[in-house]
Formats: C-alpha cells, structure tokens, sequence
C-alpha cells in the first residue's frame, strides 16, 4: 500500500482521532444491534492504538439524521457494544464538536476510548464544512481513517480534517485497499471477476475497467435482461435498460477481442410476479415466456459458472446472482457463496449485499477478504480515486 499506515507513525500519549464506520443495523422495535460486523471490523485498530498507550477519540455516523438529532440515532447504545467487545470502557461524548467535547478529550488518559455523539447530527458533516471540519481536528493531534464504508465520501470526518492534522490509514483500511488492490494490481491467475446486481448502468465502470484486467467474466443478476436482449433475445416482463443495449453488443466484443471468456447464464429462474411466493420455473435464457420475469440464474449456469471458478486463483465477486432476499430465488446466489468458500484461491467480496449473502450462510470468515464498503467498494472496482484515502499521506520509498 503507497499510503502511509498506523504503524509507520508514534502515537504513544497522543491524543488520536480515528474515523470509523460504526453505522451498524438497528432494531426498530428494540434500538438493539441485529449485526456487529462492523464493530468487529475496527476492533484491531482500537486495540492497537490502546496497547501503545494513544488516547482514542473515535468518531462515526449512524443512520441518516438528515443534520439534526435523532434519539433513536445516539451513539450511546454502539459504545456499550462496543464496550463489551473490547472488555474495557467506551465513555461517550455529549456531542461530535464543542468545548465540552475538547475538554472530555483532553481529560483522556493513555489508554482511554471515548466515542463521540453521531456526526451526521450536524449538516456540516456531510457538506464537508471548513469549520467543522476544524473543530473535529481540535480533539486529536493524529488523524486516522479506519472507515473504508465512507471512503467514497467527500465530507468533513473524512476529508475536511486532513487538511488540519496528520493524517494515515488504521489497520481495517489497509487490509480494504491491500485486497482490493492486489486483486486488480497483481493478482494470482487466472483471475475472474463475478458481477452480478440489477442494472448494468450500476455497474457500467466496473465492467469497463475490469474487463483489461480478468480471464474471465461472469455475469448474473437482473442485468442479465439487458445482456439477453443484445443478443436478440426476448425477455418476458424483466426489465432492460434499453439505452444500454448497445453497450452490452460492445462489452461481448471487447471481451472477444481481448480473449476474455465472458460467461452469460445457459438457463435462468423466471417468475410469473415479482414477489416471495410467485410460481417460477426454469427456462433457457433464450426462451422466457411473455409475462415472466428472470430473479435467478439456472442450474445449468451454476454448474457452468462452478466449473469455470474452480479453476480460478482469484476470483473477485460483486453483486447477487439473483433476488436472494426471497428464499425461492436465493440458490444462485448462495451457490456462488458456498462454491468461494471451499476454492483454493484469494477470494474477494465487496461489500452491500454480496456481504450480506455471505454473512447470512456464515461463510464471510472462509472468504479470503469481505469489504465493509458497498459504494466504496464499487468505486474502487471502477478505478475511481477515493477523496477520503486520497487525502491520506503517502508512504516514503
């Protein structure tokens, strides 16, 4: 990784602020956390900083706030989880900025861990406000961004603070861009990249800047419509984006000329509705009848799909197969999942509801890499430059 890390820096007595991604799910019923994955992530980072004696301000957003306070978006109930993960105390702040704030930070010892109240209680966050920014940087003299999920994200806790303080990646960011990079970068070959999702719009600069670089694509979810129809077939009710139609005709051949095997689905589940309990039945890709619509790839191209990845060192994946929020149409999807755990090969999932399948099979610690970052995560599959890991400082030599 070219940019400087945690451990390249003395933090030692010095007061730390650390932007993490704490924006963990929540019961609506019971405002308990239903998923801890992301405490979890940030957990090597705080440890480390606790073992060198730093005095951790960390700082995170919850929810959507819309810039005001929202009770049921307090930190308070993170930090006692986050508590229980560490074994020592998380104290909380009343608030992200402030003199009340500075002074809770400058009373830490060597050691000590306080969270601060949700950023996003303040519209200046999000609009990367100079002065916000400014008084963020007052509780810290190190700044460190453990926060992949936000990395995308031009806004004060991210960027804006770089501009007042050092600043350098925790440990759960470098792992982010060392997987994520070294997949793209200089990866073991061959190399495949599974793409899945709804639209082909949503993914349009992954698909181009990764196909200069894998042996194979393999392309699933609802964007397959689109894929089908530039190959002339009919689609029943699914949706296509007809305006990228002609993108799909050319991305088959640029993958031709290059030698990639871009992989399409043989057969797909169709249904006769969009919802759980819908009749569906499997079809050639060619031959979807008027009035049904594709939620899944087929057997066939699961077997097909299989035998191309098992001969894989690296394999990339971003996107569901299918509508695997609904059991019926979940089998491509958790093949694909279940097929990557077992592979003698690097295996990378972005985040979103790629992670999410693979958390919900208790597969995510087969996996090689699990990003916490779903836009980010596509950003960087695209090879878009992320304004909170470019403000970071770059590593010497």
């Amino acid at each position: 990784m070219s940019k400087k890390g945690l451990r390249d820096i003395d933090v030692r007595g010095k007061r730390v602020l650390v932007r993490v991604d704490l924006n963990v799910p929540m019961g609506r019923e019971t405002g308990a956390i239903s998923d801890d994955t992301r405490l979890k992530a940030v957990l090597p980072t705080i440890r480390y900083l606790v073992e060198q004696g730093a005095r951790v301000v960390l700082c995170s957003h919850l929810g959507r706030p819309g810039g005001k306070v929202v009770e049921s978006m307090r930190m308070a109930p993170v930090a006692q989880a986050l508590s229980a993960l560490l074994g020592r105390e998380v104290a909380t702040a009343t608030d992200c900025i402030g003199p009340e704030v500075e002074a809770a930070a400058a009373a830490l010892n060597d050691g000590d861990v306080l969270l601060l109240e949700n950023l996003r209680f303040h519209p200046e966050e999000e609009r990367n406000d100079p002065e916000f920014a400014r008084a963020l940087a007052r509780l810290g003299e190190v700044y460190i961004d453990d926060a992949f999920g936000t990395a995308h994200r031009a806004h004060a806790s991210t960027v804006g603070v770089a501009q007042y303080l050092p600043a350098v990646a925790g440990l759960l960011l470098e792992r982010e861009l060392d997987a994520l990079g070294g997949a793209l970068e200089s990866p073991a070959r061959p190399l495949a990249a599974l793409i899945g999702g709804a639209k082909i719009s949503d993914k349009i600069g992954v698909l181009e800047h990764i196909l200069a670089r894998v042996d194979s694509l393999l392309i699933g979810g609802g964007m397959v419509s689109t894929f089908a129809r530039a190959l002339g077939h009919t689609v029943g009710s699914s949706a296509v984006e007809e305006d990228k139609i002609e993108l799909a005709q050319d991305l088959m051949e640029r993958a031709r000329k290059r030698g990639v095997r871009l992989l399409l689905p043989e057969d797909v589940c169709v249904a006769d509705g969009f919802h759980p309990e819908a009749a569906s039945r499997v079809v050639p890709l060619s031959d979807i009848p008027d009035g049904w619509l594709i939620m899944d790839i087929g057997p066939k191209t699961i077997a097909r799909f299989e035998e191309e990845l098992i001969t894989c060192r690296t394999v990339i994946w971003n996107g569901p197969m299918g509508v695997f929020e609904y059991p019926k149409f979940q089998e491509g999807t958790y093949a694909m999942a279940r097929l990557l755990a077992g592979l003698d090969a690097a295996t990378i999932i972005g985040g979103g509801s790629t992670a999410e399948a693979v958390a919900e099979l208790g597969l995510a610690d087969r996996m090689t890499h699990v990003s916490t970052g779903g836009g980010a995560s596509l950003e960087f599959l695209e090879g878009k430059t992320l304004p909170g890991i470019a403000v970071l400082a770059e590593r010497e030599g």
